[in-house]
């Protein structure tokens, strides 16, 4: 007779849900499960890909609208500021969803809803809308950015801990590159002398695509549920509202200037809309294709050594920055802010990686090993990563009502760049402060005692 296999019974799929999911298990892993988490994150990277474009797409709209729809530089400020807030907004209820319906059934909802704010802006992108009109059309495009907390929770849940830095980039970088992307394809229509319909016309077929393939190739895993006390245990965390903190510093800074920079070229360089466009794209697409870069190395290094070192860099691009802005030197200009760019999105694999280690690291503090360690830092990770992701998104408010301000006061953005400098000083001291300096003093204790040194903040 032949020996019963001792290998792990594939994955149960009724109803498109997954029974059994041991992603730690090593043998499971490669038989079974990492084949499924791979085809769930392909199709998660489309969905939230094109739902950063609906977000993001006011930022290329705004180009469009010249003199003829009699809006100010303030304007256009203040609409693509509260588009962010929206989109920062909807992350928390967003991320659990996920549990509640099922990552599968939620990126079909979630991928269909693209589907209003693109037909709502095709039906008033002309001159004579009002700017209340404008606004609320624009306050709509804010459910693509929650795709990014519930596209995060459903494969923070897929992937092992081994392997969250390298995914959670994927997934992440592969949705930001959805604001340079449709910033490109708007490049492409103002040459061509196309209007922002045909932009928008482009979009509205790709959302019923994103949403058809979820539908038939996507998973839900049925041990992930709607678990309220993991989001009051998240928010109860002071770790959360720590790294939330520091998201602002890159991803608020990455989805900030996606919106802004094109407006800083025309208010402050007297661009025209097609100059503008020629570059805005750049530092977007070199910032989300770092980001899985920034989860691998801190994969290898420790996501809290890359975040310190990446925000000295972002502080010295920022410094440059001020420096152009002053000698009004347009080269010198675009070059920091495309390399501010790139830094924003190195530190948000980096950041991003921090968060299920952090969350290992207490569940080692709390005596748990094995499978009882991985539950717990997947549920209180899962449940953390919306309220981060949606703090760290009202970065990017804060930084488009800086630039408003700073036109208003001076008619140039040199005020804001102060202020952005002194906020990543501060996030260089509390990175240092929280998961290094914490952690070195931590391993001295325990080594002097003789004790096995635990996982420390500091690998994160």
């Amino acid at each position: 007779m032949t020996a019963p296999s001792t290998a792990p019974a594939p994955p149960s799929r009724g109803g498109r849900w997954i029974r059994h999911w041991d992603p730690e298990d090593e043998t499971f892993w490669k038989q079974t499960g990492e084949r499924v988490a791979r085809r769930n994150l392909l199709l998660s990277v489309l969905s939230e890909h094109i739902g950063f474009s609906v977000w993001t797409m006011w930022s290329v709209l705004v180009l469009f609208m010249g003199p003829e729809y009699g809006l100010t530089p303030a304007d256009k400020f203040m609409l693509t500021s509260m588009v962010t807030l929206v989109g920062a907004v909807v992350r928390v209820p967003y991320t659990f969803a996920v549990a509640l319906f099922g990552g599968r059934n939620w990126t079909i909802v979630s991928a269909g809803l693209l589907l209003v704010p693109a037909v709502a802006a095709f039906a008033v992108m002309e001159p004579g809308t009002s700017f209340s009109t404008f606004l609320l059309v624009g306050l709509l495009a804010g459910v693509g950015g929650g795709n990014f907390a519930s596209s995060m929770t459903n494969i923070n849940a897929f992937f092992p801990l081994r392997r969250k830095g390298w995914a959670l980039g994927l997934n992440a970088g592969g949705g930001n590159i959805g604001v340079p992307v449709i910033q490109l394809v708007a490049l492409a229509i103002i040459g061509a002398g196309g209007g922002p319909r045909v932009l928008l016309g482009i979009y509205i077929p790709l959302i019923v695509v994103a949403a058809v393939l979820a539908a038939l190739f996507m998973d839900n895993l049925e041990n992930v549920r709607n678990d309220t006390g993991a989001a009051r245990d998240a928010a109860g965390d002071a770790h959360t509202w720590i790294m939330a903190f520091l998201y602002i510093g890159t991803f608020g800074s990455f989805i900030g200037y996606s919106f802004a920079f094109g407006q800083v070229l025309q208010n402050q360089f007297g661009r025209t809309p097609l100059q503008a466009a020629y570059v805005t794209f750049v530092g977007p697409l070199l910032g989300s294709l770092i980001r899985p870069l920034g989860g691998r190395l801190a994969d290898r290094y420790g996501g809290a050594r890359i975040t310190l070192w990446n925000y000295v860099g972002m502080g010295v691009a920022t410094a440059v920055l001020i420096g152009a802005s002053v000698e009004r030197s347009l080269a010198l200009f675009t070059v920091a802010f495309v390399v501010l760019f790139v830094l924003s999105g190195l530190g948000n694999g980096s950041t991003f990686k921090m968060i299920p280690g952090i969350f290992q690291a207490k569940a080692h503090a709390r005596g748990l090993t094995g499978e009882a360690a991985a539950s717990y830092g997947r549920r209180l990770s899962g449940a953390s990563m919306g309220l981060i992701g949606a703090v760290g998104a009202l970065g990017g408010v804060g930084i488009n009502l800086a630039f408003r301000q700073s036109f208003l006061s001076s008619g140039s953005g040199t005020g804001a760049f102060v202020a952005f400098l002194a906020y990543y000083g501060v996030c260089f001291a509390v990175t240092w402060a929280v998961y290094l300096r914490r952690s070195a003093s931590r391993r001295r204790t325990v080594v002097a005692a003789g004790a096995k040194p635990q996982l420390g903040y500091a690998e994160v």
